[in-house]
């Protein structure tokens, strides 16, 4: 085992929330993909997918029993960032706190590098 912390973290709040989704889905074989793709009104948005499946070039962040997977592309936008999940009078949501956004749009969804 490494020492070594993850190119991306996932907050406890954020693992606490997603093995919630899973276990209202009944199957315990999914695991939570981020990624990134063009567009969103800031140039590049947050895209969040259950998955069953892990492919071959995912980087892979457990935590409290539940595994974030990131394709390596994505991960080139989101190095140290941290996944959160967010409750506040607005809704909930999970949240991208990105060290590596220039901008970020008013949701939170879409970012700027």
């Amino acid at each position: 085992m490494s020492d070594k912390a993850p190119p991306i973290g996932l907050s406890a709040r954020a693992a606490e929330r997603v093995g919630a989704l899973i276990a209202q889905q009944g199957n315990p074989n999914l695991k939570l993909r981020l990624s990134v793709s063009g567009g969103g009104c800031s140039g590049f948005q947050y895209g969040f997918d259950f998955d069953e499946e892990q492919k071959d070039d995912d980087i892979v962040v457990t935590r409290d029993g539940v595994t974030l997977l990131v394709d390596g592309t994505s991960l080139l936008y989101l190095m140290g960032s941290e996944v959160d999940f967010v409750e506040d009078l607005v809704g909930a949501s999970f949240q991208v706190k990105n060290p590596n956004a220039s901008s970020s749009c008013g949701c939170g969804s879409s970012f700027a590098i």
